[in-house]
């Protein structure tokens, strides 16, 4: 039986992950120290073959027994976390991965590195695929965020190159689904509440500014795959569909059936105007692309709030 484990894993993706690689017959180590994840994210899954272990990634984690697979997805994500939490998100991109990387170098497991397609910037190509250097603002309020990922990746890589340790690197693309905080910042979980509880739709900008958004289930089976390749560089994860903010939100209002209107506020400092992956890579060596359309991918986080409340 595998074991992997899941730094972050008591996030959005994370818990998602978590529950993937269990159905696989993995053990599953979860570590978090709830700063930006939930218990409640991870209480179904409880049983023998899945530990929580409550750990602060910026300091050393030991893991006694062997380890296979070194999934090292914590940081904050949103930019409503990362701009409260400037300083933390720096030091787990930066210790954090270093400490996981230390723990797969140990173990002699497979790392693979959540990176970001925020390490784009504001890209001035279109679609960007991972041979795109970026354009980034280093001292913009995101690049707390940003330069954490873009470092995260250079160590990773120098592990990968020095060390001998087996890595991977995973740039994720806008991904929604069941579970995300209906108040962490992002567009989806925005809107739906907002829809939901019959409220202005609130768009930044012209709302023409676009995003590429994946459902959850296809991005956790891209991580997996990607985890059990042999592939060293960049990957990719995201769906290529492409649509402004303010298609989205009328995409919501329909999906909900809410009668909401759509407002518009000031673009926040740096906000990318475009966002789309390029996934030939991830077509080509991982036999992977999105299978969850938009409208599908809603309906899906729609039916699942009302699951959760019940839970709740």
């Amino acid at each position: 039986m595998p074991t992997s484990v899941v730094t972050g894993g008591a996030g959005f993706l994370g818990s998602h992950l978590c529950e993937a690689l269990l159905a696989r017959g993995h053990r599953v180590i979860c570590v978090d120290n709830l700063e930006t994840g939930s218990l409640s994210n991870i209480e179904h899954l409880r049983g023998s073959q899945f530990v929580f272990r409550p750990h602060d990634m910026t300091v050393h984690v030991q893991i006694d027994e062997p380890v296979d697979f070194v999934y090292h997805l914590a940081s904050p994500a949103s930019p409503i976390d990362y701009l409260r939490l400037p300083l933390q998100t720096l030091k787990v991109g930066s210790y954090g991965t270093h400490n996981a990387l230390g723990l797969a170098k140990v173990k002699r497991a497979r790392f693979l590195l959540a990176s970001t397609s925020e390490v784009y910037g504001d890209p001035q190509v279109h679609p960007q695929p991972e041979t795109y250097w970026g354009h980034v603002n280093p001292i913009g309020p995101r690049g707390v965020y940003d330069e954490a990922k873009r470092y995260a990746e250079a160590l990773t890589m120098a592990y990968h190159r020095q060390q001998g340790v087996d890595t991977a690197i995973v740039r994720i693309f806008n991904t929604y689904g069941p579970l995300m905080r209906p108040h962490d910042g992002r567009a989806i979980p925005t809107f739906m509440r907002q829809a939901l509880e019959q409220k202005p739709l609130t768009v930044f900008g012209s709302g023409l500014q676009t995003r590429s958004f994946c459902y959850v289930d296809d991005l956790v089976r891209g991580l997996i795959l990607l985890a059990e390749s042999g592939e060293h560089l960049p990957v990719n994860i995201g769906n290529p569909t492409e649509m402004s903010l303010l298609e989205l939100a009328e995409t919501v209002i329909r999906v909900t059936g809410s009668t909401s209107q759509i407002v518009f506020e000031a673009l926040p400092v740096d906000d990318p105007q475009v966002r789309q992956p390029d996934i030939t890579r991830a077509r080509q060596l991982l036999g992977w692309e999105p299978q969850v359309g938009l409208e599908e991918g809603l309906q899906k986080t729609l039916a699942s709030l009302g699951r959760e409340s019940a839970r709740a």
